[in-house]
């Protein structure tokens, strides 16, 4: 989820309830609040224990709530874990520690020791394109047989690191797409599901190509994804999420902008994003 702010780039409350709403109604299942789509690199923490409050009063029983709590430091990570736990989350999001690009070892005890510390259950977020450091598939499925670390959103790009990672972890551990175009390739091999951004403006169509897909019906689910392939695209024309912010407040759906050092799209990359979601909805 995005994070809502007013004109001075502070928290919106109303704005995100109302976001939490468009959300569930859309076809959302669990809503995680403060990853990277929500610009937690910019959020305090207090901003983000707000946040995990608010969400989990807004969503009242119709999703779950998972908490992106993860930092480049392990301690704080456990703090802010421990702080999200108290607040009632149902699991939290671990990325991978950023900028100080640890070994292999070095991931495995990070995740673990927060592991140790919280009875929550935890998915592990692998971006190599943002945190500069890519958790192997070997790695992966180590850190899968620690009881409460249950799924993986698999940002890296690489389909055959995610079909190893699916092909030697418990049959109860989830590999999650972190790529919206890359949704369906990941549930042909294996995976379970997709965080996603584009369903922010498209949940409905995401949902069906997924449903679609589970029930058999691979071919409609295949003419699902090729119709909306040009809107994944296209919301990733400048850093997230600035684009699907923009594209938010076009379709009615206030979100406001972003805080540096990210800036708002120029009209013409609006103009352009604009362009091909009413080409996609006109479609459907």
């Amino acid at each position: 989820m995005v994070t809502p702010f007013n004109q001075k780039l502070e928290i919106d409350l109303e704005k995100t309830k109302n976001l939490v709403n468009h959300l569930i109604n859309t076809g959302t299942e669990t809503i995680v609040v403060a990853g990277t789509t929500g610009e937690s690199p910019t959020l305090t923490k207090n901003e983000k224990l707000l946040l995990f409050e608010k969400v989990i009063e807004f969503v009242d029983g119709r999703a779950k709530v998972i908490a992106g709590t993860g930092t480049n430091d392990t301690k704080s990570s456990i703090e802010l874990t421990k702080k999200a736990e108290e607040i009632g989350v149902d699991g939290v999001m671990l990325v991978a520690p950023y900028y100080n690009k640890p070994s292999q070892e070095g991931l495995y005890q990070h995740f673990k020791s927060i592991a140790e510390e919280t009875a929550l259950p935890i998915m592990i977020y692998n971006i190599p394109g943002r945190t500069g450091i890519n958790i192997q598939a070997k790695t992966m499925v180590q850190l899968a047989s620690i009881s409460n670390i249950v799924a993986v959103k698999e940002a890296s790009g690489d389909l055959t690191q995610m079909a190893e990672i699916i092909a030697n972890v418990p049959s109860d551990f989830y590999l999650y797409s972190g790529d919206d175009k890359l949704t369906l390739p990941v549930l042909a091999i294996g995976g379970h599901g997709i965080v996603s951004v584009a369903s922010h403006v498209v949940g409905k169509e995401m949902k069906e190509m997924i449903d679609h897909y589970f029930k058999g019906n691979v071919k409609e689910a295949a003419l699902e994804h090729l119709r909306l392939l040009p809107l994944f695209e296209a919301i990733f024309i400048t850093s997230n999420p600035a684009p699907i912010k923009a594209l938010l407040e076009e379709i009615g759906i206030k979100a406001g902008s972003v805080r540096l050092p990210l800036v708002s799209v120029t009209r013409e990359q609006i103009q352009f994003v604009t362009n091909i979601y009413n080409r996609t909805k006109t479609i459907s």
